[in-house]
């Protein structure tokens, strides 16, 4: 196998989705719905610094370098701690407040002291941050535009009051499709280059794909929730790079400042290297946080879905779509046709399950192995507002559509997950407009449940299924505005009685996937529509409340009510199969030739199938020249 350059960097194309196939059958486990999670490894068993801080420390010479790390906290710092951080030779850059972590300058030899005092939760390298696009219709966007009340009144959805945070390169203003839209409340730039206009050109055609209203060639490209409030967030600088410091700043203004902009939206279409465990990513940690505090965080899955030679990789998704609370979108590929009968999935989406992990004293590595991305959605030569005089298509000129010549009208051609990722943060945000009071559990489980299963793709490629914008509004609307952290599980989630679990667009109708991923496995059954589940609440993952260990149930129905199902062939410990030996996901054997992403045989030793080919876990580069297009993370 052809070997690249590794690269730690948070890519500006659309993040793949590394799905691992698993056995989904789905079996009834009696009144409970039972997921399996990998045991837990305590913070006194689990090594402090990553792993590429680690090989920082063993690659320098004098000690002396200097490297740049976050720093996570677990209380007030010591004394002796804070002495520390005031020596010479050691630069605090960055405070979040919200995260209880910083930005810290250091030489490598003082890495390990740093972690050997007790307040001092994990260290991390501050990795690189990259940037990882007929959309409206094939969506769904538009069947929601055409739904009436009750009365037979137009039904007005577009986003309106609905904050979405785009974190990525910076919004073109002046572009007729943001300024048509006057709700670009506040431009912060995170890069210390002091741009908010996007030189790049990579956020503006995220952000227009989100919210942009009608432009190009005769107003046709449109975007989801075309009067959403964009808070315009630059974390990735004028060549398409940021660092995760960048992003923690930015995530700690939206917590700050969330309730006086309504954020209820972040969209992140970019990634690194999923290397640290979901457990102490401080990406993952603030996603979880922002989640926690109900906004719902749309990551891009990651553009790795295949090697350098055009095989099919699994098991390269970016942080922080490893994070469990996150919405993880990989990217579909419509062949340009407003149908969906013969939709598919990018080659280079990424595929799982996440191989991020931890790492104990014993020097054992405990990986996460979840199922993502959670579903997909258009990310194949979306067409949509280019900024001007952009970095992207003065590279690549042939990125520019031509179908407009005035300056702030133009349009581009983008692909990736990093361009699938804002259809699904505007789609929540319609979610939510029909429904204010959902909480993120609730918009994650409404837009899985209701996605497209696409056949002849694995749940370790597409999730759920691909996003079904009509269904999911549908649906929202339906369910109870009164629920509570104190709803009793088991109560009627559903005004009225459960719609109709299947949509028509462009004249072809589909069924919903009627399940979501639960992390470990698929939980379906019409009960998680109709009956309250305790985990729609906040401070919980839709993963949590059931087993912990070695797959022995342990649950009482607390967490997740009667007449669910669970897929059999469920991942747990570190990757070993429980099921009958064959991995297989709706009717695909995954076994000869697949290639793991990071090295190691799935299961960890385990085999499952014949030659199993094991990946290097190179990340390709920054495009990717094949059967879709060229795309950008």
């Amino acid at each position: 196998m052809t070997s690249t350059k590794q690269v730690l960097a948070l890519r500006v194309i659309p993040v793949l989705a590394l799905l691992v196939s698993l056995t989904m059958g789905a079996v009834p486990h009696g009144t409970i719905a039972a997921q399996r999670r990998r045991p837990a490894v305590s913070n006194q068993q689990r090594v402090k610094v990553s792993s590429d801080l680690r090989t920082e420390m063993q690659r320098s010479r004098s000690g002396h370098e200097k490297i740049a790390t976050i720093l996570q906290l677990n209380g007030p710092p010591s004394k002796e701690l804070s002495a520390l951080l005031k020596r010479n030779g050691v630069r605090v850059k960055a405070q979040f407040r919200n995260f209880g972590s910083l930005a810290v300058e250091l030489p490598v030899s003082a890495v390990e002291e740093l972690g050997s005092f007790d307040e001092v939760s994990f260290l991390s390298k501050d990795a690189k941050v990259h940037a990882q696009g007929h959309l409206s219709l094939t969506t769904g966007a538009d069947a929601v535009r055409q739904q009436t009340t009750t009365t037979g009144a137009p039904y007005v959805l577009n986003g309106a009051g609905v904050g979405i945070a785009v974190l990525d390169s910076g919004v073109d203003r002046e572009h007729k499709s943001i300024k048509d839209n006057p709700r670009v409340f506040v431009s912060v730039d995170f890069t210390g280059e002091g741009l908010t206009d996007d030189p790049y050109g990579h956020g503006t055609h995220v952000a227009s794909v989100a919210a942009g209203v009608m432009n190009g060639a005769n107003n046709t490209y449109e975007g989801i929730a075309t009067s959403a409030t964009l808070l315009n967030l630059s974390v990735l600088n004028s060549q398409g790079i940021g660092s995760v410091s960048n992003v923690l700043s930015a995530l700690d203004w939206v917590m700050t400042n969330r309730t006086t902009y309504n954020i209820r939206v972040v969209n992140m279409s970019l990634g690194t290297r999923a290397v640290t465990s979901y457990l102490d990513d401080p990406l993952c940690k603030s996603v979880r946080r922002l989640v926690d505090a109900g906004i719902v965080v749309v990551a891009a899955a990651g553009n790795e879905g295949k090697d350098s030679d055009g095989n099919e990789v699994y098991g390269r998704i970016h942080s922080p779509g490893n994070e469990p609370s996150a919405i993880t979108v990989g990217a579909s590929n419509t062949l340009g046709t407003d149908g969906r009968s013969d939709d598919t999935i990018t080659t280079y989406s990424s595929r799982g399950p996440t191989r991020s992990y931890s790492t104990d004293v014993s020097g054992v590595k405990h990986y996460d192995n979840l199922i993502k991305p959670d579903l997909v959605a258009p990310g194949n030569k979306i067409i949509h507002a280019e900024s001007d005089n952009n970095a992207i298509v003065t590279s690549h000129p042939d990125l520019s559509a031509g179908f407009e010549t005035l300056p702030n009208k133009r349009v581009m051609y983008l692909s990736g997950t990093s361009v699938a990722a804002p259809v699904v943060a505007g789609a929540a945000a319609l979610v939510l407009q029909a429904n204010p009071n959902l909480t993120p559990n609730m918009v994650k489980m409404i837009l899985m449940y209701s996605a497209q299963h696409l056949a002849g793709f694995n749940s370790l490629q597409q999730g759920a299924g691909q996003l079904n914008i009509e269904g999911a509004v549908r649906l929202a609307k339906l369910v109870r505005t009164d629920l509570t952290g104190a709803t009793a599980l088991g109560a009627p989630l559903l005004n009225g009685t459960a719609p109709s679990p299947s949509t028509t667009i462009a004249g072809y109708a589909f069924p919903w996937a009627g399940r979501i991923n639960m992390s470990f496995a698929f939980s379906s059954g019409t009960n998680l529509i109709t009956k309250y589940q305790r985990f729609y609440g906040t401070g919980l993952l839709l993963s949590d409340g059931i087993i912990v260990g070695d797959g022995i149930i342990v649950g009482d129905g607390i967490i997740v009510g009667d007449g669910t199902l669970m897929s059999d062939g469920i991942i747990v410990g570190d990757g070993i199969i429980v099921g009958d030996g064959i991995i297989t996901s709706d009717g695909i054997i995954v076994g000869d030739g697949i290639i793991v992403g990071d090295g190691i045989i799935v299961g960890d030793g385990i085999i499952v199938g014949d030659g199993i080919i094991v990946g290097d876990g190179i990340i390709v580069g920054d495009t990717f020249q094949g059967d879709d297009t060229e795309c950008m993370e």
